[in-house]
């Protein structure tokens, strides 16, 4: 009966049936085309067929489906144009009743358009543009006449519009020449400047700077389709009750149309890189748009929280370059949370439960025997739950709503009798995240409440409390997590890798939290990068660690000064040394570009090398040191050929004696190598990836478990390196990039005397890595 009904409209048999697997749209559409058909019969041409299926498929409140479809039916509303301002208006005017006098002229309704009209509008387009027309001929930009014209005559039909417009430039150019039917040659675009290059004038928290403009910068909300401040009810979804504008009056005089996002971290562990792309979204979302984002602590469960958690995670989000407009705490709003909760009891939308924890767990728990007690008695109750007389997991405070998951009456407050780090022994209940979340973001104002797709299941719940105290709703809006492949990044696990010894603790450089990566070397303009490549989509992505890498890379390059470090040391003996003492070498900060400077770094009759940049056989292709193939010490303007080759008992080579030669006067040796004089002993950490598989959480890919699939080879230290004496003023976390062996990062494990680096990347991506 459906599909016959939608063919009936013009619908091809494909479309009907693409139409009914969709039951929301489906049922919509049924009830138009039964409506239109009461009032024009049951033959309906395929016009009204197509404004139908557009109403019906466009529209999001659907209570006003059968108002819409009544003008359809009367041929009110007679053009897609119409229909369009029509959608908007109702869009713009959630609540009833609605002004029909004022939704007619904002959609045209009876407005008629006479050909003379449209005549003399396309007249004065053409007159307005006669210079360039007679000019350009045919390659002038037709669209631009037609796009003028309709600005003049917005309800009228395109289409005589267009055939007006070919009318009379026909008439005042004539038919077309060959040289117009030649096709105009492009015109050479302008190459814009790399996006990483340009600078711009940004506001943050209401401070104004020039900075490398990011992603989210570029975008500034329109490519996210995000609505305006105080426009919350435009977005699909959004829940409209009759307070709902009155509500959004008073957040816009508060707030003034500002942007509001807030990023609302548990402090019961370390942040991660999933988290990095959730600080650059909401701060980054904020600044782009000229507004504000909070940091607020969600600290609603004591048992888990340590103080070295709330300064840790600051520390990173300022490290990432945010500062945030105000720190908050979800426990600041406790007792607001608390008499909300009374408030929800006396309205009938919370009851006291005494479910197990175990019973309410699952997807189909059984229905609370309490959740009708009277609300005096969940009152009393509730009053008992907070006075202490209930034990732990004895009795919950219950919301009365079923989720989008299908899950039952959620829970608002349990029992927990552990002092809270800020508010002491006040309280022995505690907020859930489902009651808490949402409630502080009404009483922050926030505008926007980004978060990840795992708590989709949450926005039922979000706006149903909102509504149902009668406060401010924000929006809510999921994006898709950012994980990366050969890492954990779960607290739990990281516990385990830490309790087990693993790894040092949770900043050691192996991990991907942000204090690791910080430790390990990575510059934070790196993984902001990184989170701007990987852009806002509301899939899950998974993101190879080489391209965390590649942004390290990139950055390092500009910021890291050179520095000659060797790792295994050979000891090289300069048998005619051209000075009686040390010579001072000047070395390029940057080669690429002098102008950043030099430093000095001594060269004496003693230096050393790579023990892997000498071979006593030459192999083809081989193009250091050997006996009989000399080659160059970078920086210094010396070439040095093999005179002598000294060996232990073993039979392992322990020094070189050479000669040395001025480059300008030696033969082009095939090779230059890095080597130190009078060098700093120091000791250098090599890291790998932790894990051996891509997916060490994934028991098809380690069924032993992810501690089994630990990478045996994942830190090698190399504890008598040597590196030259321009690092010895150097701090932790400063960077260096080692000439021929990567970028490595002072560790703060470093003392006087005895420094230590890790390597953050190698110069290039390992081609041996996946």
């Amino acid at each position: 009966e459906a599909l016959g009904l939608f063919t009936g409209i013009g619908l091809s048999e494909a479309k009907a049936r693409e139409t009914l697997r969709n039951g929301a749209l489906s049922a919509l559409l049924r009830r138009a085309v039964l409506q239109a058909r009461s009032a024009l019969g049951p033959a309906l041409d395929k016009a009204t067929g197509t404004l139908l299926y557009n109403a019906a498929a466009r529209l999001r409140d659907p209570k006003h489906l059968g108002f819409l479809v009544g003008y359809i039916a009367r041929r009110q509303i007679l053009t897609d144009l119409q229909l369009s301002a029509a959608l908007e208006y109702l869009r713009n005017h959630p609540l009833e009743p609605l002004d029909t006098a004022d939704f007619e002229r904002a959609c045209g309704v009876g407005v008629c358009v006479t050909p003379e009209q449209i005549e003399e509008a396309v007249e004065a387009v053409i007159g307005q543009h006669r210079a360039e027309l007679l000019a350009e001929r045919y390659h002038f930009n037709m669209g631009l006449l037609m796009g003028e014209a309709r600005s003049r005559l917005r309800w009228a039909d395109g289409k005589t519009i267009k055939n007006e417009v070919d009318l009379q430039v026909l008439h005042l150019l004539g038919p077309k020449t060959e040289a117009d039917l030649e096709k105009k040659p492009k015109a050479a675009k302008a190459r814009p400047a790399p996006a990483e290059k340009q600078k711009v004038a940004v506001v943050e928290n209401g401070e104004v700077g020039t900075e490398t403009r990011s992603l989210l910068e570029q975008l500034q909300g329109e490519a996210l389709k995000f609505h305006k401040p105080g426009e919350n009810y435009k977005t699909e979804g959004y829940v409209v009750t009759p307070n709902t504008m009155a509500l959004l009056k008073q957040h816009l005089a508060i707030t003034g149309g500002q942007v509001r996002t807030r990023f609302p971290p548990e402090p019961n562990g370390i942040l991660h890189i999933g988290h990095a792309k959730a600080i650059n979204f909401n701060f980054g979302y904020a600044k782009a748009n000229g507004g504000v984002c909070f940091l607020r602590y969600d600290d609603t469960n004591p048992e888990k929280e340590e103080e070295k958690y709330f300064t840790a995670i600051r520390e990173m989000v300022e490290w990432l370059g945010y500062q945030p407009y105000a720190v908050t705490h979800a426990s600041d709003y406790f007792d607001q949370l608390y008499t909300w909760a009374l408030e929800l009891i006396r309205r009938g939308q919370a009851y006291v439960c005494h479910q197990k924890v175990e019973e309410i767990k699952g997807h189909n728990p059984p229905p609370s025997p309490w959740r009708d007690r009277p609300v005096e008695e969940s009152l009393l109750l509730f009053e008992d739950m907070r006075k202490g007389k209930f034990g732990e997991g004895e009795a919950t405070l219950r919301m009365k709503l079923m989720m989008e998951d299908g899950k039952m009456d959620p829970v608002a407050y349990r029992v927990k009798f552990t002092p809270h780090h800020r508010t002491g022994d006040k309280w022995c209940i505690y907020p859930t995240y489902d009651y808490t979340h949402c409630l502080c973001d009404s009483i922050e104002h926030i505008t926007h409440s980004l978060c990840t797709k795992e708590f989709q299941a949450r926005r039922s719940s979000y706006f149903w409390l909102c509504n149902a105290l009668d406060v401010y709703c924000p929006v809510q809006w999921e994006y898709g997590r950012l994980n990366l492949l050969y890492t954990v990044v779960s607290k739990r696990k990281i516990i385990r890798l830490v309790e087990t010894g693993a790894v040092r603790d949770w900043d050691d450089p192996r991990l991907f939290t942000l204090t690791a990566l910080r430790r390990r070397g990575f510059p934070p303009e790196a993984i902001n990068n990184f989170c701007a490549r990987v852009g806002v989509t509301v899939a899950q992505v998974t993101m190879e660690p080489h391209l965390l890498e590649a942004c390290a890379r990139e950055v390092l390059n500009e910021q890291a000064p050179r520095a000659m470090a060797v790792l295994e040391p050979l000891k090289v003996t300069i048998t005619n040394f051209p000075a009686p003492k040390a010579l001072e070498v000047l070395v390029p900060n940057f080669p690429a570009d002098e102008s950043r400077g030099f430093h000095k770094v001594p060269f004496k009759s003693t230096v050393y090398i790579e023990e892997t940049d000498f071979r006593e056989e030459v192999d083809k292709g081989y193009k250091r040191l050997a006996p009989g193939q000399p080659v160059g010490l970078r920086h210094a303007g010396y070439v040095i050929a093999v005179q002598n080759v000294i060996k232990d008992a073993s039979g392992r080579v322990i020094e070189l004696e050479v000669t040395c030669t001025k480059s300008d006067v030696a033969e082009k040796p095939k090779a230059f190598i890095h080597w130190v004089s009078e060098p700093l002993a120091c000791e250098v950490r090599l890291y790998e990836r932790l894990f051996l598989h891509k997916n060490p959480e994934d028991p098809s890919e380690v069924p032993g478990g992810f501690l089994s699939d630990l990478n045996p080879d994942s830190l090698r230290v190399v504890r008598n390196a040597m590196v030259d004496s321009s690092v010895l003023s150097a701090r932790p976390f400063d960077k260096f990039q080692f000439e021929r062996l990567g970028f490595f990062s002072v560790d703060p494990d470093s003392e006087e005397g005895k420094m230590v680096f890790n390597r953050t990347v190698m110069l290039k991506e390992d081609p041996g890595k996946a």
